[in-house]
């Protein structure tokens, strides 16, 4: 469902320019470039592209339309009356994407909140690759005064001590990088300590 919903959020730019399109070349550059736009943004949302979806949808959510209104400046140069017809169908299209706009705005700003209070952990994602010989026995989320955090515990099956599975991994230091553009301002921080008879290795917020 949520696939579904994700898909016709990102084609629906495309299908209001094809409703109020009126040249042919200039349509079909700015039609052929939303659809562009939309096959990156369905990307993101599959993961086929490693890039923070909040940001993504936002940043579309603004460039689509105003892609659209260039290209119905651009038509506009070659008809300078447009038919009765075209102009409840532009003003059902800005209708439609300012309603899109809004929604995309309040779900960013919810986020923002949401992210802001530490209530949720880092994405599985972030954790790094197992090289071969080193397997993953648990993986769970854990929350504290100090926000949430994932972490996994690994082991050897080649007999690996335990810095020699945390070289292994490369993370004798813990490692930060940015986790998004605009909404999500947080580090996300990547590491690895010694627990016992097992290694752990984490990712955590930092604020």
């Amino acid at each position: 469902m949520l696939t579904a919903l994700g898909i016709l959020f990102a084609v629906a730019p495309a299908v209001v320019w094809m409703t109020i399109a009126r040249t042919r070349p200039v349509g079909f550059a700015i039609g052929g470039t939303l659809l562009a736009g939309a096959s990156v943004l369905i990307s993101v949302q599959q993961g086929w592209i490693d890039a923070p979806g909040p940001d993504a949808h936002l940043v579309f959510t603004v460039l689509a339309p105003l892609l659209i209104a260039c290209g119905a400046g651009l038509e506009g140069r070659h008809e300078s009356f447009p038919p009765p017809q075209w102009i409840s169908r532009r003003n059902g299209a800005i209708g439609f994407l300012g309603m899109q706009f809004a929604l995309t705005l309040a779900a960013g700003l919810l986020y923002a909140l949401m992210i802001s209070e530490g209530s949720d952990a880092p994405p599985a994602k972030v954790l790094p690759s197992l090289p071969p010989g080193i397997t993953m026995i648990e993986e769970g989320i854990s929350c504290g005064s100090g926000g949430c955090w994932r972490a996994a515990t690994v082991i050897s099956e080649d007999g690996l001590s335990r810095p020699e599975i945390i070289r292994e991994l490369g993370l004798q230091r813990e490692k930060c990088h940015s986790s998004g553009w605009l909404l999500d301002w947080r580090d996300v921080c990547v590491g690895a300590r010694e627990n016992g008879e097992n290694v752990t290795v984490y990712a955590s917020w930092e604020y």
